[in-house]
């Protein structure tokens, strides 16, 4: 009997100490700190600090990058007023084949009228075009400035407008003398770059003036047709190649294999006009580049070989020369823009040859220097009769058909 119930209170005790641990696993489970587990499922195994500080964690592909990124509240920020405009540009972009982005042109006038920044700081402001709509996001005082600039655009229909650009040098800028009463300065921001206006007229005058100076040289054909909006590029470049440098090499004669370079001199004119849309004022952007080889400078690099050990040979430093210039100037349209670039270097090939066959250029041994001269003046609608001043000189002079 006292057997029987001994053996019963030890069941009991069991069973208690059973369901107490039970208990206590289940409370660490639902405890405030989860035990972590991995992604398989599978029971974690347990690590000191000293086996985690060793070893470097496992490249993880969820992991989310330090900066914060939200999918926002779905509506563009409008704090400052802005609205969402579509221009509609095709009456301009299907008319223009000089190029396969015409919308591009749009785009540009856009970002120099208002400026780059205007569209990457605050306000929000967004600008994209496609080949038949303008889209524009920003407050009601640039969609006035961007509406006027399409109209610009849209009204003339890519209406092709013949321009007279004139790129000549004279070796001296003593003509400012004789032809300043004529010359109304306009503002440049470039230094030692000077622009004026001349009425049709006065600009025939000087540049008849200047034509009886034996110093006086043309570099461009003078009568170019522009798409309005876009760009046209005058330019007259050639290459020259010389050696910069030599490679060691044993299995070629004689000893080494030359590695050539090339060099572009030359200038390049870009010119970029847009008509007001009442036609009577020009917003023109004129960008010039001028690259001229001054010198090349010779070093002698010994190059022995078995054969020859006292082998030497002459690799090539150039020393250029550059010019750069880019500005935007408006002036209507019965007047005459004339920029002077002051004396800048000319694109004068080292051999005395013309740059281009048939155009004169000063020679010499020196580096050559001149006073560049834009004219540029609008002579109307592909198709309609320009109207030109002619003089006596004009009509006397011949090109022998090269313009």
């Amino acid at each position: 009997m006292l057997a029987r119930f001994l053996l019963a209170g030890l069941t009991i005790v069991i069973g208690v100490a059973q369901v107490h641990g039970q208990a206590e696993a289940g409370g660490s489970e639902n405890s405030s700190t989860p035990t972590w587990r991995p992604a398989d499922g599978s029971a974690a195994g347990t690590s000191t600090g000293a086996d985690t500080a060793g070893t470097p964690a496992a490249p993880d592909s969820t992991r989310r990058s330090g900066a914060k990124v939200t999918n926002g509240n779905g509506t563009l920020p409008n704090q400052h007023g802005q609205v969402w405009r579509e221009y509609d540009i095709s009456p301009y972009t299907v008319r223009v084949t000089s190029t396969k982005r015409p919308e591009q042109a749009v785009v540009d006038w856009i970002l120099q009228e208002t400026g780059y920044e205007a569209w990457h700081s605050e306000p929000l402001g967004i600008l994209s075009a496609t080949s038949r709509t303008l889209y524009v996001y920003h407050t009601p005082e640039m969609q006035a400035v961007v509406a006027d600039l399409v109209d610009r655009f849209v009204r003339s229909e890519a209406d092709t407008t013949t321009f007279c650009l004139r790129v000549a040098t004279v070796d001296h800028p003593n003509w400012r003398a004789r032809a300043y009463r004529l010359l109304r300065p306009v503002p440049v921001q470039t230094p030692g770059v000077k622009a004026w206006l001349l009425q049709k007229e006065d600009a025939a005058v000087l540049l008849a003036e200047l034509r009886r100076r034996n110093d006086y040289r043309e570099h461009s054909s003078p009568h170019l047709m522009v798409n309005n909006g876009q760009s046209t590029v005058v330019s007259a470049i050639r290459g020259r190649t010389y050696m910069q440098d030599v490679a060691l090499r044993s299995d070629v004669w004689p000893g080494f294999e030359a590695e050539m370079g090339q060099l572009d001199e030359g200038f390049s004119l870009d010119f970029s006009p847009l008509l007001s849309a009442n036609r009577q004022m020009i917003d023109a952007t004129i960008k010039c580049n001028i690259d001229q080889v001054e010198k090349m400078i010779p070093v002698m690099l010994d190059v022995p070989t078995a054969v020859a050990p006292r082998q030497r040979t002459k690799i090539e430093v150039p020393q250029m020369i550059q010019f750069r210039f880019h500005e935007r100037f408006r002036w209507p349209v019965d007047q005459v823009l004339l920029v002077g670039m002051g004396m800048v270097a000319l694109p004068v090939p080292v051999d005395s040859q013309p740059l281009v066959p048939g155009l004169p250029l000063p020679l010499g041994s020196s580096s050559p220097r001149a006073d560049l001269l834009v004219f540029v003046e609008a002579k109307g609608k592909s198709g309609e009769a320009p109207r030109v001043t002619r003089t006596p000189q004009d009509e006397a002079k011949s090109y022998h058909g090269r313009y």
